[in-house]
Parts: C-alpha cells; structure tokens; sequence
C-alpha cells in the first residue's frame, strides 16, 4: 500500500493496530518516503485519514545490469525499466539472466521489487565434503552464481542446480 503523508507519497512497509490497555487504539507503520527513499516510524490515531495512492504491479523478468543500476523488461512489450541498487535491495543475491519479478510501480516510477520465495541457481563453487562427516546432517559453504554464500550438504558440487528460499537464504532441494 502507498499513502499520501505530508505532501509526500510513501510506500508502507509494515503496519500493526495497537490497542494497550489504557489508551485511545493507534496504528503503527513504517514507510519509505518514494522522494527521499528515507524509512520511517508513523503512528496514526484510529480516526485519522489517509489518502491512499494506487499501486500497480507487472510481471518482469531481469535481463542485464547497466553499471550500477538493474534492468527489467516488460515479457510481453520488451519495455526496458532501470532500477536503482537501493530499490532492488537483497534481492540482487537471486537475480539471474530471465529471472522472475514482481515489479511495483507508482506513477510510472519503480517503488519496489518482489522475487518469487525460492529459487534455482548454479552452484558456482563448492569445495569437497570431508570424508568421515556425515555423522549429523553437516553443511558446508558453497557459493553460487549471483555471487552469495549459503550453507549446503556435503553431497552438492559445483555445477549443480539447486533450490534456495529467497527468505531465508537457505538450500532447499536439488533442482
């Protein structure tokens, strides 16, 4: 959701309703500001209004980077979208060539990428298990293609596809 608060359009991060005991009930949110990219701490009284400002969202897939910056294209109309490092944020550790996106816009700016909850990636290095370690489910570090660093059975080498939680940053499963 994205809310028009003080003359500038924020994106709503988290919100909680509260209500304590002894006082009037309140909602608790933290936004980003879409101008400054600044997060903040908002609390609102039950009564109070907000102008609530449309989202739209659109299926994209990552093709390459341009210096800094990450581009989308748009499958069906090959419309190009830059996005800047601080919007993509930890999702860059699962972006690979053609990988999904759920791209969030506001007034034809990008406010916020979503990836799927796990993904495949191609081990890109993983160095052998130790012989004799196989007592209680042991893990080693691996590393993958984008370039992040995940625990994983001794059983995976490199080369392999896997499966990894996009929330957890954990293996999942051979792909």
């Amino acid at each position: 959701m994205a809310i028009n608060h003080k003359g500038d359009v924020s994106v709503i991060l988290e919100m909680q309703h509260r209500t304590p005991g002894n006082l009037r009930a309140f909602v608790q949110v933290i936004m980003r500001s879409i101008k400054t990219g600044k997060s903040s701490d908002v609390r609102f009284s039950s009564t109070e209004k907000v102008e609530i400002v449309p989202l739209f969202t659109k299926k994209m897939e990552f093709s390459y980077m341009d210096k800094e910056d990450f581009v989308f294209c748009d499958p069906e109309t090959y419309e190009m979208v830059n996005v800047n490092p601080e919007i993509v944020g930890d999702a860059k550790n699962y972006l690979v060539e053609n990988g999904q996106a759920t791209v969030t816009f506001i007034e034809e700016r990008v406010v916020m990428i979503e990836i799927p909850a796990s993904v495949i990636l191609t081990v890109a290095d993983a160095p052998e298990g130790i012989k004799g370690d196989s007592a209680n489910n042991v893990q080693k570090p691996i590393t993958l293609e984008t370039g992040i660093s995940i625990q994983a059975p001794l059983f995976i080498k490199t080369g392999e596809k896997i499966k990894v939680d996009t929330r957890t940053a954990k293996y999942m499963e051979r792909a």
